[in-house]
């Protein structure tokens, strides 16, 4: 089964010789949110160095498989990275410099708003406004 997900490079441990001819390698991402995850990741054998063109902070993709298996009556799951790119995550506008642009033709806004004044032409305080029964 292929996946993928996104998120920020946290840590990147070092290769590991389980046996003679095999060897693992670990990463972890975070994933922010409210509520932010870790995930750990797998690579094996040829595709051990795959992490080493990242360094921990880099936003990136990691494409893998799900992979479980049962020994001795446990049961393990195992997330495989295959491939792993830098992240193509879309930039979030600037709200601020948004809010604080000057209003333009461009915009849509041809005139100043007035404030339109009561009936009479009477000031009205805030007291009158303040008619709330609690």
């Amino acid at each position: 089964m292929a996946f993928e997900t996104e998120g920020i490079l946290h840590k990147v441990f070092d290769t590991e010789s389980k046996t003679a001819s095999f060897q693992a390698r670990e990463f972890v991402i975070k994933h922010e949110g409210n509520y932010p995850q870790f995930i750990k990741f797998q690579l094996t054998q040829d595709r051990c160095d795959l992490i080493s063109n990242f360094k921990e902070g880099d936003m990136i993709k990691v494409h893998f498989d799900l992979r479980g298996r049962e020994w001795n009556e446990k049961y393990f799951t195992n997330l495989n990275a295959w491939r792993i790119e830098a992240s193509q995550a879309q930039q979030v506008p600037d709200i601020a410099s948004e809010i604080n642009a000057p209003v333009t033709q461009e915009s849509g806004f041809d005139t100043l708003i007035e404030p339109v004044k009561p009936e009479g032409g009477q000031n009205i305080s805030a007291e009158d406004f303040d008619d709330l029964p609690f």
